[in-house]
């Protein structure tokens, strides 16, 4: 079998070729990809602890976007790594986060207005876009005018043409303006700073050291980036977990306490972040195979979270497992910094969406997946939802 990470059939149901390679070729060479893949869930945590071995300074996406590598969290190392990390900390734990729960909740039941004044919606475009990126603009401080094109630039930026294996000149220039865009807002919290995540990482400091310009630029850039896709995709792949899974659904809309189990589960069972780069900075053995310094490794995150080896019964979704030690915001030095932030969004948005609709099912018997080696989510999620009285 040949897993290839580009390919959109594959991304339709990717859990029969992980399990095949899990079993068969722990430590995989995919030749259309040009890079090796991991999905056990040992091997996969192996490396993502040992970043001396298993680096992110070339960038933690197969195909990734120039100007990013070497400057952020994701795609940088000790020592440098733990630094960046330290001062975003800084600027991340000036303010709690409890703030965003009224407007956030504010937001979902306007957008659940008018999203349920039709027969049908996109639960994507008229739900967990807008509740995602209306509460991320205000922590991070971007202007409501911005939203709309923000969504659609940074779906632009993590798609990938399949058939060229590269990224496409609308991501490019998509990354490029968002890019500008972050630049124009530092500038304005320079003059004026504001009581938002991008003034407190223009002002962090520790031992006297602030993050460089370009630093600054590109964590916002990223965090408006990775933040909006991945929120926005992990909360509407626990919908469709929830669809699919009418015992799930009933206990959580019974019971909301159950949200955070189930939305845990759902970040084992089908996470929207799949797949993450490193690269080998020596030669080594892994499963018999001969990895060379410079080769690409995928840590194939939705992979391991499917490990029988570590997850009795993997391929069930099960929302009292309490499955806390999944994949799904990765692992070691690079496990996303916002998970506090993420799950707060997701189980309030999901609470209110619960709280207005009794049931819903898809339109499409099948869903098409976004082009991307590294996020899996539908590009559309039409629902007819049952709505409450």
């Amino acid at each position: 079998m040949e897993f290839d990470p580009y390919s959109r059939e594959i991304d339709r149901d990717p859990f029969p070729i992980y399990a095949w390679m899990r079993n068969q070729s722990p430590c995989h060479w995919s030749e259309t990809g040009q890079c090796w893949a991991l999905t056990r869930y040992d091997d996969i945590v192996a490396a993502a602890n040992n970043w001396q071995l298993f680096s992110s300074i070339k960038g933690n996406m197969l195909d990734d976007i120039p100007g990013r590598t070497g400057v952020t969290l994701g795609t940088s190392d000790p020592p440098r790594h733990d630094h960046l990390k330290a001062l975003i900390n800084s600027a991340f734990m000036k303010k709690s986060n409890d703030h965003l729960v009224a407007p956030l909740r504010e937001l979902a039941n306007r957008a659940l207005d008018q999203a349920l004044a039709k027969d049908s919606f996109d639960f994507i475009r008229d739900f967990s876009s807008p509740v995602t990126v209306g509460t991320l603009a205000r922590l991070l401080g971007i202007p409501e005018s911005e939203h709309k094109t923000i969504r659609d630039r940074v779906v632009l930026i993590l798609q990938t043409d399949p058939n060229s294996r590269q990224k496409t000149d609308q991501s490019k220039n998509s990354f490029q303006w968002l890019a500008e865009l972050a630049l124009e807002l530092i500038k304005e919290r320079e003059k004026e700073p504001q009581d938002d995540l991008i003034s407190r990482l223009a002002e962090a400091e520790i031992d006297g050291e602030k993050l460089t310009p370009q630093e600054v630029q590109m964590t916002s850039a990223t965090f408006i980036m990775a933040g909006i896709e991945s929120a926005s995709s992990f909360m509407t792949m626990f919908a469709l977990n929830l669809e699919d899974h009418a015992a799930a659904f009933t206990a959580v809309a019974d019971n909301p306490a159950l949200l955070d189990d189930a939305m845990m589960e759902s970040l084992r069972f089908n996470t929207s972040a799949q797949r993450f780069r490193r690269t080998i900075t020596e030669d080594t053995v892994l499963h018999g195979q001969k990895l060379k310094a410079g080769d690409p490794v995928l840590l194939c995150y939705g992979a391991g979270n499917r490990d029988e080896r570590k997850f009795e019964d993997a391929d069930t979704y099960h929302i009292g497992r309490k499955a806390r030690a999944h994949l799904g915001f990765g692992m070691g030095k690079h496990r996303c910094i916002a998970t506090n932030v993420a799950e707060l969004l997701v189980i309030n948005a999901m609470e209110v969406f619960l709280s207005r609709v009794s049931g819903y099912h898809r339109v499409a018997e099948q869903l098409e997946w976004m082009p991307s080696t590294t996020f899996r989510s539908p590009v559309e999620y039409e629902i007819w939802p049952t709505r409450k009285v």
